[in-house]
């Protein structure tokens, strides 16, 4: 594909001017470094767990971005943070693919939704990097799957799955306020009264009962009693954040059919996102997801690997949502290996080796100082969510815009790049593992390409 060259007079915008690092740190440091992160694994740890497996690196270039929560700049940033793009200019679309980022596949790790401040913006920006012809994969996250199960069933009052569009929560309401501008621009106006809203979208007293009766064996006893409680909370959430949104209800229930048509809708102008969306992807030994796995999704993988695992997602997503969302294949999107989510056991994590797994590379816990190597539940995780969007950085207390990017590159090297680390965190593979290295061929089969950002 041809790519034009900026416009006269256009600079490109240099990484150095925009807070991501430019000089790199070893990763992972040893035991004996000082002010470690308590739950980073030091290199002594990561060395022992790998001393017995043999990993295959990927043959060519992966970017992994994940939880941007609706902030196209925060999306720009962790771009440029890969050099697999360059700026041509300030707008949203003034990008382009360098050659490096031609030979690479950018994994979108979940989580483009809710919390703001601009989902429409961000996904126009990024449907710009598919078009320019990247290989892009874009992976399920908890926010992403709660989207769509709210609008797939807003005001469904004949199923116990109604109250999926209150699960969405106060921070979906944004998305919302964003269409209601648009309704407004077009001279649209709400043909529900507030009352008849919340008839249709908010879950009675009878769905309480009929809810828990549904659940049971599916969800755990204390788990489900949190979960329903959860549901009369939310309910309450977005009532108080359409009122600081000053977005009536009949403006919310006109903004979800538009919701609705967008996304849902098969001409609907982001229906590719939900179509393009899968659970996870394999690359040599990384497994990507937006959260973890278990037990019953480590099985899977050893006796189909990933096209199993998607055919098992794929499957629920077009014929149970409930269980899609509750069961194994919900945890994939939202385990955080708490006491009460499915576990992952010894059994699970040789399963995950047995498939040629050793290493699971997420977002979904967010963190305030770049990424972060864990050994959790006995197996090694690379934690990605870097805290980019601009309300979750509000919340943390950190500075100026955010950016973050994971690069695993075919000769044998990880590294991370936030701009709130000050270095870019450098794992060499000579230092921790035995690996094979192969030969890193392009799509055009011309030869290995370097993946190099400093």
């Amino acid at each position: 594909m041809y790519h034009a060259p900026p416009a006269a007079g256009a600079a490109l915008v240099s990484t150095n001017a925009i807070g991501l690092p430019t000089r790199s740190e070893p990763w992972p440091t040893s035991a004996a470094a000082p002010a470690r992160d308590p739950a980073e694994a030091s290199l002594e740890q990561v060395r022992s767990y790998a001393a017995d497996l043999v990993w295959r690196w990927p043959s060519h270039c992966i970017f992994f971005i994940c939880d941007l929560h609706a902030d196209a700049d925060a999306l720009l940033l962790s771009l440029l943070a890969t050099r697999g793009v360059e700026r041509t200019g300030p707008g949203d679309i003034d990008y382009r693919l360098t050659e490096l980022g031609r030979a690479a596949t950018f994994i979108i790790g979940g989580d483009c939704f809710d919390k703001g401040p601009a989902t429409l913006r961000l996904l126009r920006c990024l449907k710009h990097l598919i078009d320019l012809g990247a290989d892009v994969s874009i992976l399920a996250g908890n926010h992403d799957l709660r989207t769509y199960l709210g609008l797939f069933y807003a005001g469904r009052r004949e199923t116990t799955l109604q109250h999926l569009f209150v699960r969405m929560g106060k921070k979906s309401v944004p998305l919302f306020a964003e269409i209601r501008e648009l309704t407004r621009q077009r001279g649209e106006r709400p043909r529900l009264d507030d009352a008849e809203v919340r008839r249709r979208l908010f879950p009675d007293a009878a769905w309480y009962a009929d809810f828990t009766s549904r659940a049971e064996g599916l969800i755990p006893p204390r788990k489900l009693a949190g979960e329903v409680e959860r549901i009369r909370e939310k309910a309450r959430a977005i009532d108080a954040a359409c009122r600081r949104l000053a977005l009536s209800l009949g403006e919310l229930y006109a903004a979800v059919e538009g919701a609705r048509q967008m996304f849902l809708e098969p001409c609907g102008e982001f229906a590719w996102y939900f179509e393009r969306m899968s659970l996870a992807r394999q690359e040599g030994s990384f497994l990507f997801v937006h959260a973890g796995v278990d037990d019953a999704v480590a099985h899977v993988l050893e006796s189909g690997g990933v096209p199993a695992l998607n055919a098992w997602y794929r499957r629920l997503f077009a014929s149970d949502l409930f269980e899609l969302y509750h069961g194994p294949v919900g945890n994939v999107v939202r385990t955080k290996y708490r006491r009460t989510d499915p576990l992952l056991t010894p059994r699970g994590v040789s399963a995950l080796h047995r498939a040629g797994i050793h290493a699971i590379v997420h977002g979904h816990r967010n963190l305030k100082n770049g990424q972060r190597l864990t050994l959790r539940a006995g197996v090694l995780h690379l934690e990605c969510d870097a805290s980019v969007d601009r309300n979750t950085r509000a919340v943390e207390g950190l500075l100026g815009p955010g950016g973050a990017a994971l690069l695993v590159e075919p000769g044998g090297r990880i590294q991370a790049i936030s701009t709130d680390h000050p270095s870019i965190k450098s794992l060499e593979a000579s230092r921790a593992f035995r690996f094979e290295s192969r030969r890193a061929e392009s799509r055009s089969g011309s030869g290995a390409r370097a993946c190099t950002t400093a």
